[in-house]
């Protein structure tokens, strides 16, 4: 039996050799209390306990004796890449719930099914909404993945004076497109938490009558533009949520930034380097994650 364990303490990159080369890059194995065997007294295979980052399940997934049946690009993965055979062990996840492990049932070219236990508590939900003027279809498709990676809550995408008004047309912003790129990213990061996605075609009309509803009322609001202020010293002692604006490429007009700074946005700056959108995005994301975390863990902004 494998017990429940604290998961992100137990990989270590030496297990991977013992893998005999099934793993990929993207897989770690969990450390056992003794060494892998690669082959039974009787001269067999022993079951192989190995991770992918994660395996992301849907509440339709798994039927009502926790047996999930996967049939789609996930179990392409497990056959191809893992290359698990039954009795493995796989780490998962259901969508936006707990954590747990898998063992490998039955492995076909065509679906695999697991036994799935969800015994260990999910990360902590992302504390940041990103307001994101909508960039360029192939920048904004890089994206997705990278954000459900870095950790966002919500994602609100908006138009602004310098946005292209075609770019409402692309197939990028539709559930379709998007849902399985984020869900890319939740497995890289071995998270469960989608963040939620709302397209707005009036940035004024979002931050004077919508923004309130969609955000907590005590998250800091912070906009990325040059200036003084570093994203440290823009978070008070306390501060748990925040809502971060990034504007398109050619930045954000005077009219938007006085609009932003009426309702509630300081100025955070990106420094003296002009950056494109999806490098602005992960810089200060991390930036505020990180200033998030030790007002948490201290109750110090930095």
């Amino acid at each position: 039996e494998i017990r429940p364990r604290d998961w992100s303490s137990d990989v270590c990159s030496s297990d991977l050799s013992r893998s005999r080369g099934r793993a990929s890059a993207g897989t770690v194995a969990i450390r056992s209390p003794t060494p892998f065997a690669t082959c039974s007294a009787g001269g067999g295979r022993a079951p192989l306990i190995c991770i992918v980052n994660l395996i992301l399940l849907r509440e339709g997934d798994v039927d009502g004796q926790d047996i999930a049946t996967l049939t789609d690009v996930r179990a392409r993965h497990v056959v191809d890449v893992l290359r698990s055979a039954p009795g493995d062990t796989l780490r998962v996840g259901r969508l936006n719930g707990p954590l747990g492990h898998a063992e490998v049932l039955t492995v076909a070219r065509d679906h695999v099914s697991l036994r799935c236990r969800f015994d260990l508590t999910p990360p902590p939900r992302p504390g940041i909404d990103l307001l994101l003027a909508l960039p360029r279809p192939k920048v904004l498709k890089r994206l997705w993945a990278q954000l459900s990676a870095i950790g966002v809550r919500r994602i609100l995408l908006s138009n602004a004076a310098r946005v292209e008004r075609d770019y409402f047309d692309t197939h990028v912003i539709t559930p379709a497109t998007y849902e399985p790129l984020l869900v890319e990213g939740l497995q890289q990061a071995q998270d469960t938490w989608l963040p939620a996605v709302t397209v707005h075609k009036r940035l004024r009309l979002l931050i004077e009558d919508e923004l309130d509803g969609l955000s907590p009322p005590d998250a800091i609001r912070l906009v990325a533009q040059a200036g003084p202020t570093p994203v440290p010293d823009c978070l008070p002692s306390g501060t748990s949520s925040a809502v971060v604006a990034i504007g398109p490429e050619g930045g954000w007009t005077p009219f938007e930034l006085d609009l932003l700074e009426q309702h509630r946005f300081r100025r955070l700056s990106l420094g003296a380097r002009t950056l494109r959108t999806d490098t602005a995005c992960i810089a200060v994301l991390s930036g505020v994650q990180d200033a998030l975390r030790r007002a948490a863990d201290t109750g110090v902004p930095y």
